[in-house]
């Protein structure tokens, strides 16, 4: 039987009342509002605040090229720049331009590896599901042929998780200089999204065999 994909499926948008579920959600969703919002910054060189309350009335925010230069400009409050402090204050914003696109391309060269990497799980998956395999057998159920392939695999398995987890510390470790949140917000969004990698011996050995 085929899966539908929840993509494909209506969803009705109104509040949600399970409270766990209502969190999980405006997790999701504030990342990547933010994210689009940074995108937006590079890809158009928008200038962008954005203020948003979480149902636990927490405060996050993101501004470019920050939330209270925007604010002031917007309710008339900014003052003309004294002497030289234009050119200095041009000269930040460029650097902090520069460091804002290359950390959007970070994030997305990563983004589209994490999608290659779950389509080609996902194949992997569906093909085991329809046709099984000895490798999920109990250990004293195989052969010495068997056991030395699937410690092969598990061999491969392990490089590729190694792989994978120093990919994931490079996005982790690179700094977001114009995003201003709350205190539980991670300043990176590779973390959320690569945790469900679908990786596992069988879909591995399957691979490689």
């Amino acid at each position: 039987m085929t899966r539908r994909s929840k993509g494909r499926q209506r969803i009705d948008i109104s509040k949600m009342q399970n409270e766990s579920k209502l969190q999980v959600t405006f997790s999701k969703r504030r990342a990547g509002l933010f994210k689009k919002a940074s995108e937006l910054c590079t890809l158009c060189g928008a200038e962008i605040a954005i203020v948003v309350f979480s149902p636990g009335r927490k405060v996050y925010s993101f501004g470019h090229p920050s939330v209270d230069l925007l604010v002031d400009r917007f309710l008339g409050r900014n003052l003309p720049p004294p002497n030289n402090a234009g050119r200095h204050n041009h000269l930040l914003v460029n650097h902090r331009n520069a460091g804002l696109r290359e950390f959007n391309k970070k994030v997305m060269d990563m983004e589209e590896i994490f999608r290659m990497e779950k389509a080609r799980g996902e194949s992997i998956l569906d093909i085991r599901r329809a046709n099984g395999g000895w490798w999920e057998s109990p250990i004293n159920a195989l052969n010495l042929s068997q056991l030395q392939q699937l410690m092969e695999a598990m061999k491969f398995l392990k490089q590729d998780v190694e792989k994978e987890a120093q990919q994931l510390q490079m996005v982790t470790n690179v700094g977001l200089p114009f995003l201003t949140f709350g205190s539980d917000l991670s300043p990176t969004y590779g973390a959320r999204a690569c945790s469900t990698h679908g990786l596992n011996v069988g879909a591995t050995f399957a691979n490689r065999v």
